[in-house]
């Protein structure tokens, strides 16, 4: 996914940024750059490969190289950024978070009127934040620019600028589905994707930004150029998965919401008569999954226990290498069990989603390879149906690619795919079939999704506010 953070004060900022973007580190693995502005020396930038090694690692010496009364940093997990870009409305540096899925579509619109071009990497891919920019300049302002881009963008773009006077210009995603907060200290203001990453360096939050909102931010205060759009649908994966235990979106804390959510599973456990008295213990499949059964531990009465643990210190992030194949080794090579705790046990999981089921095929066999007697498994969130056509939370390429769309193919054949709506209810004839399927293949003794409605519940905004497209196809 990405996420960006940048600030904006009278003296040298770029100490606060160096911390505020790597404690964005959790949201992405593939690049990472700081970009800075002094009134002397204008604009400097830094960009780094962080697929093996980490953000602070990468950027040390950039603290003693660069310099800047404004700076920005960004986390991504796609192309390089920030950009420093040259146009018609002036020199800026550039970041965006999100993806744009009629990427060649603009691309060729582009090139089809502007007479100009784009910088071709590996395969004549083109730079997303360059396509971005490209849309930005089209227009003779940046509060014109980010709004084309936006409405012209098919997914998601929150957009964070350096201006060429040392200002920040933030804009959140038209329809929100991606956070965007302000925080204010003593030495300035910043903007973040996560709230706690400002609150460890001394701001406070003054401003979320609505749907679609732009600001611009100085030492001395806060402007808004554009007023929030009337939509928002907020990503429901931020609190399930992607977000960090120690933030919040829309005021809602993410662990908090983690608890909440694994008690409404335990609660429709018991209400649909599953046995939760004939568990040994509850655990999480680390790490997200882990406060989910948190909460349906202490909801159930089971005891939590941690039946094997990750080995992190030399493989921290499981969204690397690349590779699949290679993601599933390490997946494999990370798991140490407890044998007391799983040694003729009958044992329940959490685990946050099941999108292709890959892992967790393998989670479930070294579990039983080490003695377990039995494993249930329990999904924080519904069945997804759909891929991702916002955010590309996962690498699904294709809905098939979904292990739900890949079991109702084999009872049903193309026709399921009409009733994905039974599919996804538990107390349908489909909804049952489907479950039992996933069951035999991946041998689980048994195995529930939290439901739609007990979702938003545990979230607790209003659901009109929420996106849930991938289990429903619903806008």
């Amino acid at each position: 996914m990405g996420g960006f953070f940048g600030a904006v004060g009278h003296t040298n900022v770029l100490p606060n940024v160096f911390f505020g973007t790597d404690y964005h580190s959790h949201l992405g693995t593939r690049r990472a750059g700081l970009a800075a502005w002094d009134p002397e020396m204008g604009h400097q930038r830094e960009i780094h490969n962080i697929e093996n090694t980490l953000f602070r690692t990468r950027f040390e010496k950039a603290l003693d190289e660069m310099s800047g009364t404004s700076a920005v940093g960004v986390i991504s997990d796609t192309d390089p950024q920030p950009l420093l870009i040259r146009s018609n409305l002036g020199t800026y540096a550039l970041c965006t978070v999100g993806v744009i899925h009629n990427y060649e579509d603009l691309i060729s619109q582009y090139l089809s009127f502007s007479g100009g071009h784009f910088e071709a990497m590996r395969g004549g891919h083109v730079n997303v934040t360059e396509l971005t920019a490209a849309m930005i300049d089209q227009k003779s302002s940046f509060v014109e620019g980010i709004q084309f881009a936006q409405k012209v963008i098919e997914g998601a773009a929150s957009i964070l600028i350096l201006c060429d006077n040392g200002h920040l210009i933030a804009a959140r995603d038209r329809t929100g589905r991606l956070p965007v907060l302000i925080g204010h200290g003593e030495e300035g203001y910043c903007v973040s994707f996560e709230d706690f990453a400002y609150q460890k360096l001394g701001y406070e939050t003054v401003h979320e930004l609505g749907p679609g909102e732009i600001v611009e931010l100085t030492a001395e205060g806060l402007t808004q150029l554009a007023p929030p759009g009337p939509v928002k649908r907020i990503c429901a994966f931020l609190w399930t998965y992607y977000g960090y235990p120690t933030s919040s979106y829309e005021g809602v804390n993410v662990e908090a919401m983690r608890y909440r959510n694994g008690e409404i599973l335990a609660r429709q456990d018991k209400e649909a008569g599953f046995q939760q008295e004939n568990i040994d213990y509850v655990g999480g499949v680390p790490d997200s999954g882990t406060p989910h059964a948190i909460g349906y531990a202490n909801r159930s009465g089971v005891h939590f226990a941690r039946a094997f643990i990750k080995y992190t210190p030399t493989w921290s992030r499981s969204f690397m290498p690349a590779s699949q194949t290679d993601r599933n080794k390490i997946a494999k090579m990370k798991q140490i069990p407890i044998h007391e705790l799983i040694k003729d046990k009958n044992l329940l999981f959490v685990d946050d989603s099941i999108v292709r089921g890959t892992q967790l095929r393998e989670t479930v066999e070294f579990l039983y390879d080490n003695g377990a007697r039995s494993v249930h498994m329990r999904s924080a969130c519904p069945p997804i149906m759909y891929g991702c056509k916002y955010l590309n939370f996962s690498r699904a390429t294709s809905d098939m690619e979904l292990i739900t769309r890949q079991v109702i193919m084999e009872l049903e054949g193309e026709e399921g795919f009409q009733h994905l709506e039974e599919y996804a209810d538990s107390s349908t004839e489909r909804g049952k079939n489907m479950r039992k399927a996933i069951c035999d293949r991946f041998h689980f003794a048994s195995l529930e999704f939290q439901s739609l409605e007990g979702l938003i519940e545990a979230i607790g905004i209003a659901p009109c506010d929420v996106c849930t497209y991938c289990w429903n196809g619903k806008e």
